[in-house]
């Protein structure tokens, strides 16, 4: 039996292979720079990851439905907010939880206009309204809101129609179906190509009707029409979401496919929410739509910082 010990990788071999793995790790999530301008505004986005605050003005959010129903103490809760970090706002009127009912555009006004007006008058931090309504979205921002978040993409084309008008950004979400039918049977047989496939469609109307490319950003929509599998592929296939060419933003805060993965209801979710943005910021999210601004600011400056040192922090 020889006594020569096996030989070892060459030191260039050794070191190719290691080049190519740092190279894989670097490369995996980028995350381009992108400058969102309008009205006097400007919004830097890639740095580090944005946090956008839920707030709820509705009686039957699946998290937090009906504590911030009283215009006070929803305008309480968007400065608190603001004082724990977040860079935007997300008021909205009517609840997207599975099933939920359609609500007048009247009454989902009535919900979040007094919030929006008061809050705007004492902060600078942008809000945005969530509605897919035209005329709601109008009233939001003459109110003072900054942006729109469309959870149905442009669906009613004198939404796009109003977001170009108005010069202001529009977020573009995809969801199989509505509300009311999106969980029944979400089924795809590439979600992120489809997701993107959607998602690049629906900018292309945007444009189409006059909105400015630079300020579109795009959501993939976790929980919207989507089993836990899909939610889970999506966080994990995010960076081929980049090549949209858009800031993408995600809503992962306290959903089901958390709570069923852990078997936890929907105020035990904490942990598991940090968790599932802390993925998000890896993948390349510019923007994380939370309901802990607090808790999942400690998370982002962590995982920002973990790009920063794998070099997969923005790029221009």
């Amino acid at each position: 039996m020889s006594s020569h010990a096996p030989k070892k990788a060459r030191p260039d071999a050794a070191e190719a292979e290691t080049a190519r793995t740092r190279e894989a790790a670097t490369t995996a999530a980028p995350r381009p720079r992108f400058t969102l301008t309008w009205g006097g505004r400007r919004l830097e986005l890639g740095e580090r990851t944005a946090l956008m605050g839920i707030v709820n003005v509705t009686p039957d959010s699946f998290s937090d439905g009906g504590r911030f129903l009283d215009a006070k103490r929803a305008v309480d809760h968007c400065l608190r907010l603001v004082d724990e970090g977040a860079d935007l706002l997300d008021v909205g009127g009517e609840s997207t939880r599975p099933g939920a009912p359609v609500v007048p555009a009247d009454e989902e006004c009535r919900r979040v206009l007094p919030v929006i007006e008061a809050v705007a008058a004492c902060t600078d931090i942008p809000i945005s309204v969530d509605t897919g309504k035209p005329e709601v979205a109008r009233a939001a921002l003459e109110a003072g809101a900054a942006l729109v978040n469309d959870v149905s993409a442009g669906a009613n084309p004198a939404l796009l129609a109003l977001a170009a008008e108005r010069g202001v950004p529009v977020v573009l979400m995809h969801m199989q179906g509505t509300p009311r039918t999106m969980q029944l049977d979400p089924h795809y047989t590439d979600v992120i190509a489809e997701v993107a496939a959607f998602l690049e469609a629906r900018c292309t109307a945007a444009i189409a009707a006059g909105v400015a490319p630079e300020r579109l950003i795009v959501d993939p929509g976790i929980g919207f029409g989507k089993t836990v599998e899909h939610n889970f592929e999506i966080i994990a296939r995010l960076p081929e979401l980049h090549v949209l060419g858009r800031p993408l933003l995600l809503g992962p805060s306290r959903k089901s496919f958390i709570g069923k993965t852990l078997d936890l209801d929907v105020g035990e979710r904490l942990l598991g929410t940090a968790a599932v943005v802390a993925a998000c910021v890896l993948g390349g999210a510019h923007i994380v739509r939370v309901h802990d601004v607090a808790e999942m600011r400690q998370v982002c400056a962590i995982a920002d910082a973990v790009r920063a040192g794998c070099g997969g922090g923005g790029h221009a």
